[in-house]
């Protein structure tokens, strides 16, 4: 389960740009890579997210710290997943740390 605490982890989001007849293979393909990447030491989660529109896809994963980040991304490389994203759409994916969240607790 995603945690979203300011300081509780490293977190990839990858947005895709994709056609709408290539939104659901794209999202059983990173399904596929979440379960790959889970075996790597330091993988928190992965959270994926469709545009209504269709046109899009939002991969959100965490690992515990930078260098578990690149673990994963080196992992997901040597098995072919970060190449096998091509087929589906335009990826742009950044890692990210939490800087501030509010939630209905907080008020």
């Amino acid at each position: 389960m995603p945690v979203i605490r300011v300081g509780s982890a490293v977190t990839q989001i990858n947005v895709f740009t994709v056609e709408p007849d290539h939104q659901q293979p794209l999202i059983d393909h990173l399904a596929r890579a979440a379960r790959i990447a889970s075996e790597v030491p330091g993988w928190m989660s992965a959270s994926l997210h469709r545009s209504l529109d269709g046109t899009r896809v939002v991969n959100y994963a965490q690992s515990e710290d930078h260098d578990a980040a690149q673990r994963v991304i080196r992992h997901l490389k040597s098995q072919g997943m970060l190449e096998g994203n091509k087929a589906f759409g335009q990826a742009h994916p950044g890692l990210y740390e939490v800087s501030f969240t509010l939630d209905r607790d907080d008020i």
